[in-house]
């Protein structure tokens, strides 16, 4: 992972401000969920994983994430191929509970103190609302950056091909 970092630091980012692109492995990472259980992004290999960037104080993140939740984790949630985590941008855990309840959102979220987690994918200084879309192998196949209704349509659409 350090040298990810080591990358992530020295790497320019792009329009959208990520320092990924498709085709890259995506950065591994351990986070740890609201229900205090920790994820590795390593050990969801196999299974086909979308990342969620968001903060309680984003407003088109609260636009986004009930479509999030009623297209993508509502019809895929029990399939043991799929993975959805929701990552909360330096937000203490109070909060992040608190904002998944204001959502309605019955998926995972995370924490990310320090937005260490996003600084592995995209500038520091870059706005959230964004996903990231990672196949079976560990290689990202996606990025999206804010709500565009039709991009987003086509982020659900690949996650339903990949998955059939």
């Amino acid at each position: 992972m350090a040298a990810w970092s080591i990358q992530a630091q020295t790497a320019q980012p792009d329009a959208n401000g990520y320092l990924v692109k498709v085709g890259d492995q995506a950065p591994d990472f351990t986070v740890t969920l609201t229900d205090g259980s920790q994820v590795h992004l390593s050990e969801l290999r196999g299974k086909v994983v979308m990342l969620q960037f968001t903060a309680s104080w984003c407003g088109v993140c609260r636009k986004e994430m009930p479509f999030i939740e009623r297209d993508i984790w509502q019809k895929h949630k029990d399939d043991a191929a799929f993975a959805l985590i929701g990552i909360d941008r330096d937000e203490p855990l109070e909060k992040v509970i608190a904002f998944a309840g204001q959502t309605k959102v019955t998926y995972p979220l995370a924490l990310d103190p320090g937005a260490d987690v996003f600084a592995l994918y995209a500038d520091r200084k870059a706005g959230i609302t964004r996903n990231v879309l990672i196949d079976r192998d560990g290689k990202i196949v996606k990025l999206t950056r804010l709500y565009k209704e039709e991009e987003f349509n086509k982020l659900v659409q690949q996650i339903d091909e990949m998955l059939k």
